[in-house]
């Protein structure tokens, strides 16, 4: 099955598919760990975790599929990809295409949004006209074998719901396989999108933005097909990180710290540490 038709095969599967953030391969263990059936690597989180970077577009392809790359070389659950605007003109598009496609991402998202381009909730977006934005999303469907192309629109803030609509209709007409709504601020506006548009409908539901913390029978009874939490686990661990490395620094010890701690056991257990010595015992003969 290619990473493609997996992600559709889990959308079929859960309604809706929760998709959940992995900042990287040791992030998409435990995510496979918990059960989940779907990985997204947000851009935010590569511009964040890996280069200490705000979203500002400040990263670019290498950064980016080099994480994707990781992830789906240790993980084998379908991963969504965040690549911001496409990075470029349609032959930029294309080649950012080609390269998720043979990094083994099952799906990428690119925005509405202008290059310069900035967070999906906060203020200050500017966005293309939705005849540019359908170009781009042609030039990725274009360039691709099998992988699935979202179409993200930022424009509840500028235009409303019903220029929502009016993009999310023209990216679908343009060959989105799927659309990403962001920013939504009503529960009643994914249900509107999903009968306009006929394809499947994620919602973002990241911490601390415009959305509200909708559950799953929330969203499913709105028609929505996916699920995000881009950024969960990430914000999670850097706030134990900050408790540790505070902890360390005060106490002089880390052993306050060592009870919110992963041991080394658990650790093993994730990495399947152990088998890996076995194999080298067999190759080396040692007993």
């Amino acid at each position: 099955m290619t990473p493609s038709h997996a992600f559709k095969s889990a959308i079929a599967a859960e309604k809706p598919l929760q998709i959940v953030g992995a900042i990287n391969a040791y992030a998409a263990l435990l995510a496979r760990e918990a059960g989940f059936k779907a990985l997204y690597l947000s851009g935010a989180g590569v511009a964040n975790a890996s280069f200490g970077l705000p979203d500002l577009a400040v990263t670019t392809l290498n950064d980016v599929v080099e994480d994707a790359r990781r992830i789906t070389g240790r993980v084998d659950l379908p991963l969504l990809v965040d690549i911001d605007t496409g990075w470029g003109g349609a032959f930029n598009i294309a080649r950012t295409v080609r390269e998720f496609e043979r990094a083994g991402v099952a799906c990428v998202h690119i925005e509405d949004q202008v290059a310069q381009k900035r967070c999906g909730h906060r203020p200050g977006k500017e966005l293309v006209d939705k005849f540019e934005m359908g170009d781009r999303v042609k030039a990725a469907v274009d360039a691709r074998s099998d992988l699935l192309i979202m179409a993200r629109t930022d424009a509840l803030a500028g235009e409303g719901l019903d220029g929502v609509i009016e993009r999310c209709v023209h990216y679908v007409e343009c060959g989105a396989d799927m659309i990403f709504a962001e920013a939504m601020t009503d529960l009643s506006h994914y249900k509107k999108i999903k009968d306009a548009v006929k394809v499947p409908v994620l919602a973002n539901l990241t911490e601390f933005g415009k959305t509200e913390y909708y559950t799953t029978a929330q969203m499913a009874d709105a028609g929505v097909d996916m699920t995000l939490y881009p950024l969960s686990a990430f914000r999670a661990m850097s706030r134990a990180a900050e408790m540790v490395y505070a902890t360390i620094r005060q106490d002089g010890t880390q052993k306050d710290a060592v009870p919110s701690m992963q041991t080394r056991e658990e650790l093993y257990k994730v990495l399947d540490y152990y088998a890996y010595e076995q194999k080298l015992d067999a190759l080396f003969g040692k007993k």
